[in-house]
């Protein structure tokens, strides 16, 4: 079975054929690092670290490029920064601007390793590349927002003269007047060659004039223009240019970055819905605009959002919190993988309380079944689901399957290739489970129980099993037994300490 996704540009599930087998190439939109990451940002890592799994599998860890940007020139990083100093912290503005952005970078890293997701690459190669950071590709930026203003998609405002405006800004040059540079959403109208704006997100005109009107800029001819370019005061970060000292709009950033890592054309684009519009439309029409109407990404991909309990996840209804705070309250990162990727990536996630139990008791079993398994198979079966747009939940029934039919050499294989570790690699399972002196004795009474069931076949006389199978129950264990053999596992309510009394 090829593998087929649902591209977000055309409405439907398409075989994928990359550009190029040798070098198949994903860009993901990343974080901006004034904060911790969100629950409802390690989604979208997630399912694309699945997807890079599956194309690594296909056509081989180094035929995969990976790369996922960090936004590291926002105003909430400012303000922070600037906070930061007014408190009496040492160092420049930009100094601690850019500490924060390391800090938080850090955290990212941190929180999202957690969860087992692999780092971005290329071609087998984990470098600074793969994670680009914007402020490093602020010559790459400037040069594609002057195609865009040569080509006649984009054009340039002076800011304006006058109380609490360009008295502000910084001027290094006397010919260069601080000024704004927008993107030209009329530029596109009616166009036959590919360029027609809004063809991504498929919304209609009164959808897109109100997805834009939270982003201001002095001068725009039309509300849905996206700035290019902005003017900054001294303390802001900057960059001089031929619009004056200024700093990039967000939304070329990622044009800007993908361009130049990928090329005028890469494989796949991936990110959560809420990009959709209107930075994702903006990356593609910037794209083509410049370097024609097949650049950019040949299909698009887009996660649903994330809820919390059946509701949308706010700091208003208390219902907010971080990787880092799930984690701090001993939540496996291991658990919150399984959680997610229990859904499908199309539809929205509920984190809830329930989810978190079974998806933690059941992973519970399964390491506890793997505690002695050394090896693993590729199972087949895994793979196709995978193959079938990202089946996740799909998956997951197959190694529920294999769970029960006692197939633990492909569910160890299954499991990896979700990125959900072997009791071998799970910090949880080696910090909290295989430390613990009990776990030798389970498999003590496994070998007790096997004996009493082998006397019982020939004497008939079950009474010492059902015994028991009834001291391990009242300790918390799980007995399950079959042709195959027996299987302590156990439970949520396991008391180790009762097992001490038992005979």
């Amino acid at each position: 079975m090829t593998i087929q996704l649902y591209n977000t540009a055309t409405r439907r599930k398409e075989v994928f054929e990359p550009l190029d087998p040798d070098n198949v190439r994903m860009y993901v939109c990343g974080p901006t690092v004034y904060d911790r990451a969100h629950l409802g940002n390690a989604r979208p890592v997630l399912v694309f670290d699945v997807l890079f799994r599956l194309l690594r599998d296909v056509y081989g860890e180094d035929a995969v490029t990976y790369v996922r940007n960090f936004t590291d020139v926002d105003d909430k990083i400012n303000a922070t920064a600037l906070a930061r100093k007014e408190a009496g912290a040492e160092g420049t503005l930009e100094e601690l601007i850019r500490e924060r952005t390391e800090e938080t970078i850090r955290w990212y890293h941190a929180d999202m390793d957690e969860l087992g997701a692999l780092r971005p690459s290329i071609k087998g190669r984990v470098t600074n590349e793969a994670e680009p950071r914007a402020t490093r590709y602020i010559d790459e930026m400037k040069e594609m927002i002057a195609e865009l203003i040569e080509k006649g998609f984009a054009y340039v405002v002076a800011a304006t003269i006058g109380h609490n405006s360009r008295a502000q800004y910084v001027f290094l040059d006397s010919e260069r007047v601080p000024s704004h540079a927008f993107l030209s959403v009329d530029a596109f109208g009616n166009r036959d060659d590919g360029l027609a704006y809004g063809d991504l997100s498929g919304r209609t005109l009164e959808d897109m004039v109100a997805g834009s009107r939270g982003e201001v800029g002095e001068g725009k001819r039309n509300p849905m223009d996206s700035v290019l370019w902005k003017p900054s005061t001294i303390e802001q970060p900057g960059w001089e240019s031929d619009w004056g000292f200024g700093r990039p709009g967000w939304h070329i950033e990622c044009s800007a970055m993908s361009r130049k890592l990928l090329g005028r054309q890469f494989d796949i684009h991936g990110g959560g819905l809420d990009l959709l519009f209107p930075h994702h439309e903006n990356e593609r029409a910037q794209c083509r605009a410049c370097d024609g109407e097949d650049a950019s990404a040949q299909v698009w991909m887009h996660n649903e959002m994330l809820q919390v309990e059946g509701k949308k996840m706010s700091k208003s209804l208390g219902n907010f919190f971080t990787v880092r705070d799930l984690l701090d309250q001993h939540v496996p990162g291991d658990v919150i993988r399984f959680v997610m990727l229990s859904t499908h990536y199309r539809k929205p996630m509920d984190w809830t309380q329930k989810k978190r139990a079974e998806a933690e008791d059941t992973l519970h079993r399964w390491y506890h079944s793997l505690d002695r398994i050394g090896s693993q198979d590729l199972p087949v079966e895994v793979i196709e689901a995978l193959k079938d747009d990202l089946n996740t939940p799909g998956a997951i029934a197959v190694l529920h399957k294999y769970y029960r039919e006692g197939n633990l050499t492909a569910l160890l294989g299954g499991m990896k290739l979700l990125g959900i570790p072997g009791p071998l690699e799970s910090k949880w399972w080696q910090e909290v489970w295989a430390g613990d002196p009990h776990t030798d004795e389970l498999h003590i009474w496994t070998a007790r129980l096997l004996a009493a069931r082998k006397e019982a076949m020939e004497t008939k006389d079950f009474s010492a099993v059902d015994a028991m199978k009834a001291s391990l129950t009242s300790a918390g264990v799980e007995v399950r037994m079959s042709k195959a053999g027996v299987e302590l596992v156990p439970a949520a309510g396991f008391d180790p300490s009762k097992l001490e009394g038992l005979e």
